[in-house]
């Protein structure tokens, strides 16, 4: 038996007792996911992207390892929860409106100690400070830089839309308004270089593209390291009791962390490797979250009908938002229909074997996105369900 039949068939008996549609992680994948990414990070601690996990039980495991510590997280009223719930280190890694929430975070001695938010603009600083409702805590700040790669005098960009902070100058003038405002104080420099850390550099069947993105993020990697450097620097003339400075995630872990600049690395996609991180060269992980659909309906010789499937991911609409049937080996999707609402049918040798009630286990395109769908992941060790635990959607807490 194949190490994916070896695989399904465990799978298999460990959910013998449920039923799909129905949400698993691999504790065994997991874990050696998570010493992998504190092997690649070279001795620098790993900040776990909750946004990758959404789930307490999971992001309580990990960070018991060593080689973890903090959290970085999505939004605000997020960071308060975790907060609440014993997390002392809490990084928000996007900027906030929540007004609601800040006046939380400026009346409570414990949540302004544990949680830093993300600012990239002055009017941030003025929303924070028109939020307070009589709220005295110094609120923490992280400065966000922006890592795109600019080429051709700044005429073509690659990278995210995130921060407007390009230049070290930025970095530091925005410092010095932090530093001079009370009820501030600047603790922390995030740079976050998604179309390295985020995008596959060995596409399958796409050689051409793949030896582009190599050389895109070779390029970048070296400019960036040189400007990260010099804005660290300029924002330490400015505050030199800095915390930290956090870069990277799960793609560009051991080139971030081999910087001398970069204090920490962010990642969390890593643990739960969904289909999008098969295109590495940098690093192989696990499949360690998967979910399953139960077969309903056998329409014909080759296809049989699983209930329901439909969970594209977020970002720019493409096959490569699809969640993938992984096992059995050999399903595809019926090109007219891919997967739906309520019903998706697959193609394939395979589907002759599969019997109604059987499971068709799925990778998820992305990492955490697949616990807003399910509000239980069981967690299996060999052949057996150990534990069931909520997701944040479990637990009533859809933040976005």
């Amino acid at each position: 038996m194949s190490d994916q039949g070896a695989a399904r068939a465990r799978y298999d008996r460990a959910t013998a007792h449920l039923d799909a549609p129905v949400a698993i992680v691999d504790l065994e994948a997991f874990d050696a996911n998570a010493d992998d990414l504190v092997r690649r990070a070279g001795g620098k601690p790993v900040r776990v992207a909750s946004k990758s996990v959404r789930c307490r039980a999971l992001l309580e495991r990990v960070l018991e390892r060593d080689g973890f510590a903090g959290v970085m997280s999505f939004t605000l009223a997020e960071s308060l929860w975790l907060a609440r719930s014993g997390f002392d280190d809490v990084l928000l890694a996007y900027p906030s409106a929540d007004r609601s929430a800040y006046a939380e975070l400026a009346a409570d001695p414990k949540l302004a100690a544990a949680v830093t938010v993300m600012v990239d603009d002055v009017a941030q600083l003025d929303l924070v400070d028109s939020s307070r409702a009589g709220g005295s805590e110094i609120v923490r700040v992280c400065l966000e830089l922006d890592t795109s790669l600019k080429m051709l005098g700044g005429r073509l960009r690659i990278g995210a839309l995130r921060s407007p902070l390009h230049q070290p100058e930025q970095m530091a003038a925005l410092a010095r308004e932090v530093s001079r405002r009370p009820g501030f104080k600047l603790v922390g420099i995030m740079a976050y270089e998604g179309h390295v850390a985020g995008v596959g550099d060995s596409v399958s069947g796409r050689p051409l593209r793949s030896r582009a993105v190599r050389l895109m993020q070779a390029a970048a990697r070296r400019e960036l390291a040189a400007r990260r450097a010099e804005a660290v620097r300029a924002v330490r003339e400015v505050a030199p009791g800095l915390e930290f400075v956090n870069g990277g995630g799960t793609g560009s872990v051991q080139s971030t962390a081999a910087e001398d600049a970069v204090t920490e690395i962010a990642a969390g996609s890593g643990l739960y490797v969904p289909r999008l991180f098969d295109n590495y060269t940098s690093f192989r992980g696990r499949p360690a979250a998967l979910f399953a659909q139960p077969v309903v309906r056998r329409p014909g010789v080759g296809v049989v009908t699983v209930l329901g499937g439909g969970y594209p991911a977020s970002g720019a609409a493409g096959r490569d938002r699809l969640p993938v049937p992984f096992l059995p080996q050999g399903l595809r999707y019926d090109p007219q229909e891919g997967p739906g609402e309520v019903q998706t049918p697959l193609i394939g040798t395979a589907a002759d074997d599969l019997l109604i009630g059987d499971k068709v286990w799925f990778r998820h395109a992305k990492a955490g996105e697949l616990c807003e769908r399910f509000d239980t992941l069981h967690l299996v060790e060999g052949d057996r369900v150990v534990r069931a635990v909520p997701t944040y959607r479990g637990e009533g807490r859809t933040f976005l």
